[in-house]
């Protein structure tokens, strides 16, 4: 093994909106997985100066815009997941794959295939600089979580009840996408917090999947279990109480999303200093990065937010990572991860003899974000192990934040 306020929620009618709004911004965050948290990094511009950032940098737009071939899948209660897949590029693709389409046509064995999942409050663009690297490389397939990104809403979560969603259904939703989108072929499964939880239930419920087909997997800044003991860096005893109450104040909020919407929206200076404090760990993030992850994980209703928490409390996948030890595994994560520590790779890493730890430095949670080169070069070397591409492939400058190109 290489190891390279909490805040009173006021409910009285006269303060109603301005606690909502409040609430809706930190449990918005505190919630989600992908970006967590209740304190607030000092912001040293003016109100002006940041709006103006935010406009100019949402014009220019210039993360998050690949787009590949679209497909849908249905899920076993009909929800329509959003996949998009792409393919290899004849020319850059891994050794013999010319030879064996000259030889088979149509019927040249499938390729390997790369399944991205992505983090909670995320959507399949949280994978943009891994995405441009490997991109005409390698087949793979990018999709977004339900109620996520552009699939929809869960049918069970948006009837009466609103049901909460389970790890479990979220282990059956990749298996409709993997039928739907790679029906065939050896697989390499990717999914990071959230994601690599959906992988985990994958393997759970299909253990027989992944001994037949999945030849390499990567789990980055996820957790088999134990998320309910989590103090998101903060007083265990603070935490604890919000804990308990958590649950159904998030119920509640559901219930008057579009109040608590329009709180979350006139407090995007204090939702965007939470955001960088609990996704990233340097200072130094490009700006341009730090509003694309605000962009996405503002983009999750307080509805979904209440739909999902409940399943990281309860997530317990340990007994299921067995299945993967079969296969080359890259267990990696940031080392200042204050939502997914890195203990918890660990963990995964320690169930899993074989795997490669990786413990990026100077990273938070969403290190394919902050560090894109270090996570592109340890999953270029993990598709170089597996022969899903050419071990002269060049992953080159499109792993860097700096790229200007992006």
């Amino acid at each position: 093994m290489s190891e390279s306020s909490t805040g009173e929620i006021v409910t009285a009618a006269g303060t109603w909106r301005r606690g909502a709004g409040l609430a809706g911004a930190a449990i918005g965050v505190l919630a989600a997985g992908a970006a967590a948290g209740v304190a607030v990094e000092r912001l040293t511009v003016g109100r002006g100066m940041r709006k103006k950032a935010r406009l100019a940098l949402d014009a220019s737009a210039p993360y998050g815009s690949l787009r590949g071939a679209p497909g849908r899948a249905l899920a076993d209660d009909s929800t329509a997941l959003y996949y998009e897949v792409d393919e290899i590029d004849p020319e850059a693709g891994p050794p013999g794959a010319q030879r064996r389409r000259r030889l088979f046509g149509r019927r040249a064995p499938a390729p390997v295939t790369v399944v991205f999942s992505h983090g909670f409050c995320l959507n399949q663009d949280s994978w943009h600089f891994q995405r441009a690297a490997l991109r005409g490389l390698v087949r793979t397939v990018h999709w977004d979580q339900r109620s996520h990104g552009r699939s929809a809403r869960g049918v069970a979560q948006s009837g009466p009840d609103g049901a909460p969603v389970s790890i479990e259904r979220l282990g059956r939703d990749l298996k409709a996408v993997i039928d739907a989108a790679a029906p065939e072929g050896p697989l390499v499964l990717v999914g990071h917090s959230m994601g690599g939880m959906t992988m985990m239930a994958l393997a759970d419920r299909y253990p027989e999947l992944i001994r037949e087909r999945v030849v390499g997997a990567a789990f980055v800044g996820t957790s088999c279990g134990g998320l309910g003991e989590l103090t998101y860096g903060l007083p265990s005893a603070g935490v604890n109480a919000v804990r308990r109450v958590l649950p159904g104040v998030l119920k509640a909020l559901g219930s008057q999303a579009e109040l608590v919407e329009r709180g979350r929206r006139a407090t995007a200076d204090l939702f965007a200093g939470m955001i960088k404090r609990y996704s990233f760990s340097s200072r130094d993030v490009d700006p341009a990065v730090a509003r694309f992850a605000e962009r996405m994980i503002e983009s999750t209703p307080i509805d979904v937010v209440a739909e999902f928490y409940p399943a990281f409390a309860e997530h317990d996948k340990a007994e299921a990572l067995p299945v993967f030890a079969e296969v080359p595994v890259l267990a990696l994560a940031g080392d200042n991860d204050l939502v997914t520590p890195s203990s918890h790779t660990e963990a995964i890493a320690g169930l899993l003899p074989d795997a490669e730890l990786v413990i990026v430095p100077d990273a938070g949670h969403l290190v394919m974000l902050e560090h894109p080169e270090a996570v592109t070069d340890r999953l270029a070397d993990l598709l170089v192990r597996v022969g899903a591409v050419p071990a002269a492939a060049n992953v080159g400058g499109h792993g860097s934040s700096a790229d200007s190109g992006r």
